[in-house]
């Protein structure tokens, strides 16, 4: 696996070893052992979750409070531009956000630590998301970061105006969210 660290160092782009031929292609989506030596990360999965969207779908930017959760994203069907905002007030890049696009053809995957708001934006006409997470889904622990806050200024690739749900339309901006320290 090639590991590429992208300009918020802990968030990790992840490059499987495809194996091809004529019947097709194979490769590793996780294995624990070479997650461990190729990142330097030892963690454990404890839920695989599975999202399908149309065009124009802005998921997040969503993240837990008391039971953070560390994801590994990798898209199945379609295209997404994925975002990750370091909200660790103990990080040198609290506020800042990374993206990139990850995509079923280029089979990259990406390790999104906890302490991280995560969201993404479907660009192709519809889209599976895989992910795993190192912590269980708690709901009464979720919270929303605002997507457009001005203090990000995330350019999303938008085509006209997003299909959210009212609770992602309403997230919180960053002076005013729940943090980790």
């Amino acid at each position: 696996m090639n590991v590429i660290r992208t300009s918020i160092p802990d968030v990790l782009i992840l490059e499987p070893k495809v194996f091809g031929d004529e019947r097709g292609w194979f490769y590793e989506s996780h294995n624990r052992k070479t997650f461990r030596q190729d990142t330097g990360l030892d963690v454990e999965f404890v839920q695989d979750n599975h999202s399908r969207s149309l065009k124009n779908v802005l998921r997040g930017l969503h993240y837990q409070v008391h039971q953070p959760q560390g994801k590994l994203v990798r898209v199945t069907q379609g295209e997404i531009w994925d975002v990750a905002v370091d909200i660790r007030r103990s990080s040198p890049s609290f506020g800042k956000w990374v993206a990139f696009a990850l995509s079923a053809d280029s089979k990259q995957m990406a390790w999104i630590p906890p302490g991280f708001a995560h969201g993404f934006l479907v660009v192709s006409d519809a889209t599976e998301v895989q992910y795993k997470t190192t912590d269980y889904y708690a709901p009464e622990h979720e919270r929303t970061l605002l997507w457009n806050d001005p203090a990000l200024a995330i350019p999303w690739p938008l085509a006209g105006e997003p299909v959210m749900t009212d609770k992602d339309r309403r997230g919180t901006p960053l002076s005013a969210v729940e943090t980790f320290e």
